[in-house]
């Protein structure tokens, strides 16, 4: 499904060598997880993996074929084929807009029957179509952000630190709805973050970032349960306990 080969990208202008030889397999149907601190270059990957920059060398292809190479005006099949959820869905939701236009604006047109089924799916009633995101909480707008994401029917869905932002309530809501959609719709999940707590909730395979390298790849509970790299029990031993953290609340949220 997604190849990824050397990849490297410097920025010459900040004297910043983002990654360095990142090399990796997504499978159709896996659940990817990349992890790593800020500034291990995470963000640097997703926007290369998205062909949203160029790489400085290396190459990344999608379904056999290279789109490192291609020109905007033939990657229309990847803006359809690959979505985003980001970090902070207040910053992606045009606050203009109506949810039923803000689902609809990957389609190109108007399909009420499709926003209704989106909204259902990810556990909104169907009158939030006509509401703004500001009248929703911050669960709720990633709800929305997520039902936008499918609506072209994507075949990866890339999730970038989709739950950083949320109560911890609210991000097993998150975590829980992103894997129940992922089966729904036999998607592929590439998903980042910072915790590896959270990665094993939602993965079977992670690479563990640091400095732009990976320094570990594998199953997920082969890495959570006999990390090789240092660098990858240190950031197990920092993870908050998410069960742990959930154990302890008492009540819900409106995620």
């Amino acid at each position: 499904m997604i190849e990824v080969r050397d990849l490297e990208r410097r920025y010459t202008r900040r004297d910043v060598h983002a990654l360095r030889g990142v090399s990796f397999d997504v499978e159709a149907g896996q659940r990817f997880g990349i992890v790593g601190e800020s500034g291990s270059g995470k963000s640097t990957l997703v926007r290369l993996l998205a062909a949203l920059d160029k790489p400085t060398a290396g190459s990344v292809s999608f379904q056999g074929k290279r789109i490192d190479t291609l020109p905007e005006r033939e990657l229309g099949f990847l803006r359809s084929e690959l979505q985003i959820v980001f970090q902070d869905p207040m910053g992606s939701l045009d606050p203009r807009m109506r949810v039923r236009d803000i689902i609809s604006e990957p389609l190109g047109r108007r399909d009420p029957a499709r926003v209704s089924e989106l909204l259902e799916a990810v556990g909104l009633p169907a009158d939030a179509a006509g509401r703004y995101p500001h009248q929703f909480s911050g669960g709720q707008r990633q709800r929305i952000s997520i039902a936008r994401a499918l609506a072209p029917n994507p075949s990866v869905l890339i999730a970038d630190e989709p739950v950083s932002a949320l109560d911890v309530s609210v991000r097993k809501q998150i975590l829980d709805l992103l894997a129940s959609l992922v089966e729904l719709y036999s998607l592929t999940l590439v998903f980042v973050s910072h915790d590896l707590g959270v990665v094993r909730h939602v993965c079977d395979r992670v690479a563990v970032m640091r400095r732009g390298e990976i320094v570990e790849l594998g199953d997920v509970d082969r890495v959570y349960d006999a990390p090789e790299h240092e660098y990858t029990r240190e950031l197990l031993a920092a993870a908050p306990n998410l069960r742990a953290e959930l154990a302890r609340l008492r009540g819900g949220d409106d995620g």
